[in-house]
């Protein structure tokens, strides 16, 4: 646990842990814990939780610490708890922030070397991709797990939805030919946009190309330019769309309609907002469409497997961030794919580490997307399954 009253003085906490070769360290500041919001120091779990799975993944115990970033919270219900364990004020949102931030990662680079990967994990945005950035800046090596690693098991679920899409007759499996509409314009679906224009670039196609088949759909709807209710940020710009036939909707049935996509990801921890008439008009844009419920816990997610698979008649592609039993409609049975970043950031992290990498980049996060991709077999993909089993996770770690 290092805290804002320890500034000054983390080296010496760093120097507490008693593992002397510490090669990953995950940090979290319990701000967005997911489907739970602001923990304050409560996000350890998380943290502890991460290393778990590097642990179980094949990374070796010793090689791993968690940290728990105590900047304050704004959760009433905490700072009214007396037994909450974390500093009793606001979140600190000026440059001691960043100061505390500068001086751990420092001290872990001093004790445990430069190559030492710093992992953030369940971040706000208003700070994710701001120090994911910074510390690339200063040449860390380092990634965010939920801004690149939800990106590649996306892009992964996609690559591999697309194998059965083209071999079901009456509709392309190339990406290229794809119209993507992320519901939701966070850290997750903004970093798989982000990968999906590289995945793009890597076949030949325009980044600015790319992007006129992506679009986005936030808190305000649909993000096309100078719309009246604003919000369009620096990182959405890129995607919001203009010109002709080009009007803002606060309706995602609408949107859909409008877009046609052929895939449709949702991460925005709205429950049920993948209505009948949202799957029912994906299916008028695509034979085969692709729709992706990624948030999680069940109780957010944006419609069930069952729910999918009913209201398309059986033609959706279906993937989830929450786990859901096979389905059977009409006599076939379908085993929803389940998107879980625990397929992604061990592996990153085992190569990295074999290789000495120097940086963690854009271009391992696609490999590991085509690499989990890949690991899908016909039999899995038959029944609808485009990743492999949660079974296999050590194996497709290590695979990626």
């Amino acid at each position: 646990y290092v805290s804002l009253e320890d500034r000054g003085g983390v080296a010496a906490l760093v120097a507490n842990w008693p593992a002397v070769d510490v090669r990953v360290a995950v940090l979290t500041d319990g701000e967005r814990i997911l489907g739970l919001g602001d923990q304050g120091v409560n996000g350890m779990g998380i943290s502890a939780g991460k290393s778990m799975v590097y642990a179980a993944c094949g990374v070796k115990p010793g090689w791993l610490l968690p940290i728990q970033v105590d900047t304050g919270t704004n959760n009433p219900t905490l700072l009214a708890d007396p037994l909450y364990l974390g500093l009793r004020r606001a979140r600190e949102r000026g440059a001691a922030y960043d100061d505390l931030l500068d001086e751990l990662v420092a001290a872990i680079q001093a004790r445990y070397g430069p190559k030492t990967i710093i992992h953030w994990e369940d971040f706000a945005p208003r700070n994710a991709f701001r120090n994911l950035t910074r510390f690339q800046e200063k040449g860390a090596l380092t990634y965010n797990d939920d801004i690149q690693g939800t990106a590649a098991v996306t892009v992964a679920g996609i690559l591999g939805s697309l194998r059965i899409v083209g071999g079901s007759g009456g509709a392309s499996g190339n990406l290229m030919d794809q119209r993507v509409l992320f519901f939701g314009a966070g850290q997750a679906n903004l970093g798989a946009a982000e990968l999906l224009v590289s995945a793009l670039a890597d076949q030949g196609v325009a980044p600015e190309t790319a992007r006129a088949n992506i679009w986005l759909f936030d808190s305000k709807g649909l993000v096309v330019a100078g719309r009246p209710e604003g919000g369009i940020s620096d990182d959405k710009a890129p995607f919001a769309h203009a010109g002709a036939g080009v009007s803002p909707t606060s309706s995602l049935e609408e949107a859909v309609r409008r877009v046609k996509p052929t895939v449709l990801v949702g991460a925005a921890a709205v429950p049920a907002v993948f209505t009948k008439a949202v799957v029912e008009a994906m299916c008028a844009s695509a034979p085969r469409p692709i729709i992706f419920a990624l948030s999680n816990p069940t109780s957010k997610t944006e419609c069930t497997a069952e729910q999918a698979y009913a209201w398309s008649k059986g033609r959706a592609v279906f993937s989830s961030g929450t786990q859901f039993a096979p389905v059977t409609y009409k006599g076939k049975t379908f085993a929803p794919g389940f998107a879980n970043n625990a397929f992604i950031f061990p592996g990153v992290a085992l190569g990295a580490l074999a290789s000495g990498a120097s940086e963690v980049t854009t271009g391992m996060f696609l490999a590991a997307a085509r690499s989990l991709a890949a690991q899908v077999s016909e039999e899995q993909l038959a029944v609808g399954a485009v990743y492999p089993p949660t079974s296999t996770i050590r194996e497709a770690a290590v695979f990626v």
